[in-house]
């Protein structure tokens, strides 16, 4: 009965103690009518309000009720209308000190339910280098110290105190600040470390940021290395010290990190001392040591874990060297056994070995490749050589395997030179002729039906040398094949004897002859084939096929022919008659000129200079020579002239003849000369 008696009592008396007024808190005065109590007011830090007309007025510590009342009494001396007044707390804030390394030391007020951060906040933030694990609370004579970075780290609001009221919060300075006032950046303070001296762990040597930092519980080896940013390039990681109670311990942390085992890792403790050694050139006989050496780029000692490959630790060592025999690398084992290993077959996929698989203690052997340019070439037998000879960039005796093709060895000696008759390459086995290869037909084709010749080991390669030009030197013709040539005579720039092939064209060699010169007669080409039965001689109107791009005017030229390439101005009896067209009397250029139907009286005219001052253009005659009857016609070039019509031009063909007469020829001029004469005669005898 009496605990409930208690309890009532208990549940009655929370309101009461919930409405006394503390500093900080805002009050609200409800008075109609009165402008100056529309907003609340603050009691501060003495735990009094200010109210107009009646002054301070003190009121923490009081309850709510107690102050209505007081409040009621001392206004209602100076306003009336006290019927409807009342007091309520506005807010419950209370006011904090903030003390020390802060932005802006100062009293805040803060909500009731408010915390330690937002106290911070208000004072403008922390400094940089406040002593964040050792912040301050003061009340009265009580001082609460809490770890304001654990809250940080974990988010734990639990870990701060509670605030009341006038409490001081009191922020202190990290003791590696020294006695001198610096501004210092975050970078500086992080690499300056924030430990204290009692809680420090020290870490040095091949650390990115060595330094003194703040120890914590369940902190590890890799926590404190990662809180110095880590080792450096030059850090012997094997063998990492860790001294705790002044017992030096020796940590392997590249062990751990390829096996995690916590029963390996040093226990630190606050105080400890980490020290990272830089790496030095010694001799490593750990217990996962490879070696390779030879023709690699960094040979040495290798650690080489449970997953540790063959490529692992040849790729570790930089691969092999260009000078490295990459297929007959040897593995040697501590027990003597010596494995052969194809690499490069391996690669290829033309072997079907596995990698094999390393031992600590194994050793890695890749051995240097025969020098080619070694005097001795027994070092590689006739089973595995092959000779290529004739206008190769270098020609020898090379190694040969049966995975390689004709353009390896080919590639393997430089290539042919510029002069090398690619179109004809013999392979040469046991003495004949046994394939003739084209490499040029084999570089254009795009269907992938011409194949490369297969290659034996012992085969010999022959890829002859073109002749030079036979303007240079007239003895090196008979080196090129007539089988393999044509020839190009008459007016073109460089006549002579040429390499061609049926892949080539009229105007390839037409071309390679420097192309026809000025005097060259372009409609009489003249091709001769030699290679049938029977000689036959073609014609080539090669204008004809400059006007046109007619490509079916071209006959087909083949090794053996002949072309030739008449000049213009040329013997006239080597023209017949019935190809020509003769020009004769007034003209300015009488004479014999080439015609076909296509020309006109009017085109041979002006070919032949046009009629002459003395010519009698309006009686030129046309005589066809035709085959059953030869006929004239007169053709009045006046009056064409004056009234042009197509149907009055007289047809002219080849072998027909073009009279142009002379004034002089005309009988009305010949009467006149004849009255002159005689009239002048006259004159002279009556003169006399």
């Amino acid at each position: 009965m009496k605990q409930l008696i208690l309890l009532c009592l208990l549940i009655f008396a929370l309101p009461t103690f919930a409405e006394e007024i503390e500093v900080g808190n805002k009050l609200y005065l409800y008075l109609p009518g009165e402008a100056e109590f529309s907003e609340p007011f603050e009691v501060d830090k003495e735990g009094a309000i200010t109210l107009p007309e009646l002054g301070r007025f003190k009121v923490a510590g009081l309850q709510l009720d107690d102050v209505q009342s007081q409040l009621r009494t001392a206004l209602s001396e100076m306003y009336v209308a006290m019927d409807d007044f009342y007091v309520e707390i506005h807010s419950r804030d209370i006011f904090i000190n903030v003390m020390g390394y802060v932005n802006d030391p100062s009293q805040v007020s803060i909500p009731k339910d408010g915390n330690i951060q937002m106290v911070i906040a208000r004072a403008g933030g922390l400094k940089p280098g406040a002593q964040l694990d050792r912040l301050q609370i003061r009340r009265g004579t009580e001082m609460i110290e809490f770890n304001y970075k654990a809250y940080l780290d974990s988010g734990n609001i639990d870990l701060l105190p509670a605030l009341q009221s006038a409490d001081t919060v009191f922020v202190p300075v990290s003791p590696l600040l020294g006695n001198v006032q610096i501004d210092f950046d975050a970078q500086t303070l992080s690499a300056s470390g924030d430990a204290s001296d009692n809680s420090a762990i020290t870490l040095l040597g091949e650390v990115h940021n060595p330094g003194s930092f703040s120890f914590k519980e369940n902190m590890s080896v890799l926590d404190a290395l990662m809180r110095a940013e880590g080792v450096t390039r030059y850090a012997d990681v094997t063998k990492i010290r860790v001294i705790v109670d002044k017992t030096p311990v020796v940590f392997d942390l590249k062990a751990y990190l390829d096996k995690p085992n916590n029963d390996t890792m040093p226990e630190l403790k606050a105080g400890s001392t980490i020290y990272v050694p830089i790496m030095v050139d010694d001799v490593n006989t750990t217990s996962r040591t490879v070696y390779i050496m030879g023709e690699v780029q960094k040979p040495g000692a290798y650690e080489a874990g449970e997953s540790t490959s063959f490529l692992d630790i040849l790729a570790n060592a930089g691969g092999p060297t260009r000078f490295a025999e990459t297929r007959q690398i040897k593995i040697l084992t501590p027990a003597g056994e010596s494995i052969l290993f194809d690499l490069q077959g391996y690669s290829e996929g033309i072997v079907t070995v596995k990698v094999p698989s390393l031992n600590p203690g194994d050793v890695i052997f890749v051995p240097e490749k025969t020098d080619q340019n070694e005097k001795s070439w027994l070092k590689v037998p006739p089973k595995r050589a092959i000779k290529i000879i004739g206008a190769i960039l270098s020609p020898g005796r090379y190694e040969w395997s049966p995975e390689m093709d004709f353009t390896d060895l080919l590639a393997h000696a430089g290539g042919p030179t510029k002069g090398a008759n690619i179109n004809d390459i013999k392979i040469v086995r046991n003495g004949e002729v046994t394939k003739r290869f084209d490499l040029e037909q084999y570089t254009i084709n795009d269907s992938g039906k011409y194949e490369l010749p297969n290659l034996m080991a012992g085969d010999t390669i022959i890829v002859e040398e073109l002749p030079v030009d036979p303007a240079d030197n007239k003895s090196q013709w008979i080196r090129q094949e007539s089988s393999k040539s044509i020839y190009i005579m008459g007016q073109v720039g460089s006549p002579g004897r040429y390499a061609f092939n049926t892949n080539m064209h009229f105007i390839d060699i037409l071309a390679a002859a420097d192309g026809p010169t000025d005097n060259a007669d372009l409609r009489n080409i003249r091709i001769t084939h030699r290679n049938g039965n029977a000689a036959r001689v073609s014609k080539l109107n090669l204008a004809l096929y400059f006007e046109t791009g007619d490509e079916t005017l071209f006959p087909h030229v083949l090794p053996g022919d002949t072309i030739y390439i008449p000049e213009k101005d040329k013997d006239w009896l080597r023209t017949p008659k019935e190809q020509v067209v003769r020009i004769m009397g007034a003209v300015e250029k009488p004479g014999r000129y080439s015609f076909d139907d296509t020309m006109t009286v009017l085109d041979v005219l002006a070919e032949a200079g046009g009629p002459s001052s003395s010519a009698l253009i309006d009686k030129i005659v046309v005589v066809n020579h035709s085959c059953c009857k030869e006929q004239s016609r007169v053709f009045d070039l006046e009056e064409f002239v004056k009234n042009p019509n197509s149907a009055y031009i007289p047809v002219l063909r080849a072998g027909d003849t073009l009279y142009v007469p002379d004034k002089g020829q005309d009988l009305m001029s010949q009467f006149k000369s004849n009255f002159l004469d005689f009239i002048t005669v006259v004159a002279l005898v009556v003169g006399l």
